[in-house]
């Protein structure tokens, strides 16, 4: 008896921690500079998805901390979010991880640590809900592209202006009335989550939202 039970036993922890494995390599195995992109469901980020024809409203860019990964992004303020907790803010839970092509050659140790360290530079800034340039407030687009042309030489996204995106719906008209008046700067410079998501420089590694 002391057999069969010992027997089953066995094959139930085996059974657990298969699961348990299979739950994990359901998951992406990221790295820090892996880039994340995630619906938010605000007004203003339903207007950014209108202007940017995307289905991303939200980007960060990925922290490991030993076996922890995290996610330094710009909300209000500028913070270090547990992944777990940054992939519940989106829509369904849904998120894609884009990174580097040839990471592992690019993304040194030192070009990693400074990476981190331009990020930590912006750490406690405001968010920036007015997509100035500067450097006073910051949204998370341009904390990523920032970070990665700072501290890693790469421009990862194409730059645009004010009067590339698409202003013509109703939702994008009503924030910019509110944020701008009838001033709304056209020309001044800004990077978006999906411009960001675009560039030709990342390969998708794990994708919720299908295949992206």
């Amino acid at each position: 008896m002391k057999r069969v039970l010992t027997a089953l036993l066995v094959i139930f922890v085996l059974g657990f921690a298969i699961v348990l494995y299979a739950f994990k390599e359901d998951r992406p195995r990221l790295r820090s500079g892996d880039v994340i992109f995630q619906t938010s469901m605000s007004r203003q980020c339903h207007a950014v998805r209108l202007a940017t024809h995307s289905v991303f409203s939200h980007c960060g860019m990925i922290l490991k901390k030993g076996d922890k990964d995290y996610v330094l992004e710009a909300v209000q303020p500028v913070k270090i979010t547990p992944l777990d907790e940054w992939i519940s803010h989106g829509e369904g839970k849904k998120y894609v991880v884009r990174r580097l092509k040839n990471a592992d050659n690019i993304l040194t140790p030192d070009v990693l640590k400074k990476m981190e360290a331009e990020g930590k530079q912006m750490l406690g800034k405001s968010y920036d809900g007015y997509f100035e340039w500067s450097d006073d407030q910051i949204y998370c687009s341009e904390l990523v592209w920032k970070i990665y042309k700072r501290a890693a030489g790469i421009e990862v996204g194409k730059l645009q202006q004010m009067k590339d995106f698409d202003l013509s719906s109703e939702p994008v008209k009503q924030i910019i009335r509110e944020r701008y008046g009838d001033k709304l700067p056209e020309n001044e410079t800004v990077i978006s989550p999906q411009s960001i998501y675009e560039s030709s420089l990342f390969v998708t590694v794990m994708s919720k939202y299908g295949k992206k």
